[in-house]
């Protein structure tokens, strides 16, 4: 791909964030307001957005940019032995539900990041979030697919190219970042 068209993909998916920017502020408040009440975040995805789950529950952990204490927070795709034993006895689709099952406490938050919102595994970990009484939370994007409307709180980046869905989604979590740890300064 030409650079510059990737720049330009991006520069359009950033002029349809804009209208999300509600969604995205409401969604941190949610993140913020558990977080103050003690709760925890687990997140989870799939090949990237694994890693977007991985970095949001770190920067909570350790620190964004500036000292506070630190927050509950677990990726629950950073277990590769515990993702092999579940995929193994019970199926791909459960690695993550089976999780937050296992982790997820009334007022508890499951963010779920997802390009396509297709995959199975994700739907199971909706499900299961709802039925533990955790709050869902969704960063989806080619509208929305399977997940779309599942998530008591979503947020569909508008684009289809799944690159530019996952960039967005970093900013997404940098501004959530920056509301939480605003939220916590001394």
């Amino acid at each position: 791909m030409d650079t510059l068209l990737a720049v330009d993909e991006l520069m359009a998916a950033l002029r349809e964030f804009r209208a999300l920017a509600g969604s995205v502020d409401q969604t941190g408040e949610v993140l913020l307001g558990a977080l103050r009440a003690g709760k925890k975040i687990l997140a989870c995805g799939n090949g990237g957005s694994a890693a977007a789950a991985t970095h949001l529950a770190e920067e909570l952990m350790g620190r964004y940019k500036g000292d506070r204490r630190s927050l509950g927070a677990v990726s629950l795709a950073a277990d590769a032995a515990l993702m092999t034993c579940i995929a193994n006895d019970f199926g791909f689709e459960y690695v993550f539900s089976r999780q937050v099952e296992g982790l997820g406490a009334a007022g508890d938050v499951v963010v779920l990041f997802s390009t396509s919102g297709n995959s199975a595994n994700l739907v199971r970990a909706v499900e299961a979030a709802r039925a533990a009484g955790c709050v869902s939370v969704a960063l989806l994007g080619k509208g929305g697919g399977r997940m779309g409307g599942m998530a008591d709180y979503e947020v569909v980046v508008g684009s289809d190219s799944t690159a530019r869905i996952q960039e967005v989604h970093t900013l997404i979590l940098h501004c959530w970042l920056e509301r939480i740890e605003g939220g916590f300064r001394s």
